[in-house]
């Protein structure tokens, strides 16, 4: 029998391949394909590439490694996720990532214009978020790890991290349809507050739109 050892630590640079794997499942959810696929129209390979870019820029945002919390079991990255405040990583912080990570994969600008014009319907989906909430984001567990209580574990932790920053609300965004998510999310305290629906996003996503979920802290 052999023993694991489960270990909650900040993520670092070298989960750069683990935490761009997250991002492309949480944005894919229950679905097939997803948001950074639909941006990049490439193969796997490509976009995973453009992820473990991005989340390594020398620009923060909220899909930098920095915000992410890692579950190790025995050393090994099993399940991880990520928060932030939107004053201070949100969407314009994240194009600019964007920007830099495609200068330094050589993506032109005309590839950058087609993505966004293929995902401009998310526009209609965006939820309204409650000022200073802490934005719990890119929420993920690789198969061979799931049913360990390993997202009850990084939930706690990365809530305890907003409430020492200050934060007195956090707030999760799940695409309808994904049952099993939203219900590890309401176990964990989060309610349903806003629905957001748009015949445009479910052309483009597949989902009929998003829920944002919100608790206290």
């Amino acid at each position: 029998m052999t023993m694991t050892t489960t270990k909650i630590v900040p993520a670092r640079p070298e989960h750069a391949p683990f935490v761009a794997w997250i991002m492309l499942a949480a944005a894919r959810s229950h679905l097939p394909y997803g948001l950074w696929d639909i941006y990049m129209d490439r193969d796997e390979a490509a976009t995973m590439k453009f992820l473990e870019t991005l989340t390594l820029t020398t620009t923060p945002h909220f899909a930098h490694y920095t915000n992410f919390i890692v579950a190790e079991e025995s050393g090994q990255p099993a399940a991880g996720l990520s928060a932030y405040f939107d004053a201070e990583r949100g969407l314009s912080a994240l194009f600019a990532g964007i920007d830099e990570a495609n200068a330094t994969l050589g993506r032109t600008a005309e590839e950058h214009s087609a993505g966004m014009a293929r995902i401009a319907s998310y526009v209609h989906c965006v939820p309204e978020h409650v000022d200073g909430a802490w934005i719990v984001e890119w929420v993920g567990t690789a198969a061979e790890y799931r049913r360990r209580g390993l997202l009850d574990a990084l939930m706690a932790r990365i809530l305890d991290i907003g409430r020492e920053r200050g934060a007195t609300t956090a707030e999760i965004g799940v695409l309808i349809d994904n049952d099993s998510a939203q219900r590890a999310y309401e176990k964990n305290g989060f309610e349903v507050v806003q629905e957001m629906r748009h015949p445009d996003f479910e052309a483009v996503f597949g989902s009929p739109g998003l829920r944002e979920l919100r608790r206290s802290i």
